[in-house]
């Protein structure tokens, strides 16, 4: 088998049947080989000791907003954004085969999901939340000991991976719910198809930090404004070790090697305490 034609292993965090392993099927295809981690960080360590070969994610949440942890990853890890993913997110209630609704005592799941089920969970009330690690696991573990008398919240995926009955279909508060998963590789590797270039529908992502003092991100986000270019997303960390100052990552519609791209980013660079592209990759 060729380098070419081997299939991308790829790190996520939760079990198999999690939706970020639904996110690296949708981003690598069904011949992904993909190893689960049980933290975000182990997912970005697996990738830079080069046990995988990408890394996948999520970033965002339309319901919960960013997952801030991952963007402090994004930060500590040398790796480049090279294609993104938007995944609807379906809760369903999952037991054991022969289980019946009627019989449910507890329910699992990570908290996320939970908050995001209240409407049903209100609507059942001898149903006790209980708050697991991981949605896919929580399946895993209530077939692993064969619980009759409770269920999980997860993904339909995950039910057909571990042999699980889905009980109550598309149960979560919100049919807009959506997470955007990134894929993320190490500068040194080489492009994956999905990288080839094409400057149409393009996003750049970049961090930055500005001097502390009045105006000054301002004047950064004016680099932008000046040239026309389009912001999709900004969000603000604290800078540790520095209280009271932030770091701001920033989406941008466009390809870095646009012009008017470059220009802005020459302009920014000049304003900023510290500038770090983090990938430019396809929407």
């Amino acid at each position: 088998m060729s380098a070419r034609t081997k299939p991308i292993r790829a790190a996520f965090q939760g079990e198999l049947g999690a939706f970020s392993h639904e996110a690296a099927t949708q981003l690598l295809g069904p011949t992904v080989v993909v190893e689960p981690c049980q933290r975000f960080e182990e997912a970005f360590v697996a990738l830079r000791d080069a046990r995988v070969d990408a890394a996948v994610i999520p970033i965002e949440n339309t319901l919960h907003g960013s997952v801030h942890e991952n963007y402090d990853h994004l930060l500590n890890f040398d790796y480049r954004i090279v294609a993104q993913t938007n995944l609807r997110i379906v809760h369903n209630l999952i037991a054991a085969p022969g289980v019946k609704f009627s019989a449910l005592k507890r329910v699992y799941s990570h908290p996320v999901a939970l908050n995001q089920c209240l409407h049903f969970l209100a609507a059942n009330p001898a149903m006790e939340r209980t708050p697991f690690y991981d949605t896919a696991g929580s399946v895993k573990m209530v077939m692993a000991e064969g619980l009759q008398d409770a269920a999980a919240i997860a993904s339909s995926v995950s039910a057909g991976i571990y042999g699980a009955r889905i009980l109550k279909r598309s149960i979560e508060d919100d049919r807009q719910n959506y997470t955007r998963f990134v894929l993320l590789r190490r500068p040194d590797q080489r492009p994956l198809p999905l990288d080839e270039p094409n400057k149409k529908g393009w996003k750049t992502s970049l961090v930055f930090t500005t001097h502390n003092q009045p105006g000054s991100l301002f004047k950064a986000l004016s680099a932008f404004a000046l040239r026309d270019i389009s912001l999709a997303k900004i969000e603000s960390r604290p800078l540790r070790g520095r209280p009271w100052e932030y770091l701001f990552y920033l989406d941008l519609l466009g390809n870095v090697q646009e012009e008017r791209v470059k220009r802005a980013l020459g302009h920014l660079e000049e304003l900023a305490d510290m500038l770090r592209v983090l990938g430019c990759y396809r929407v």
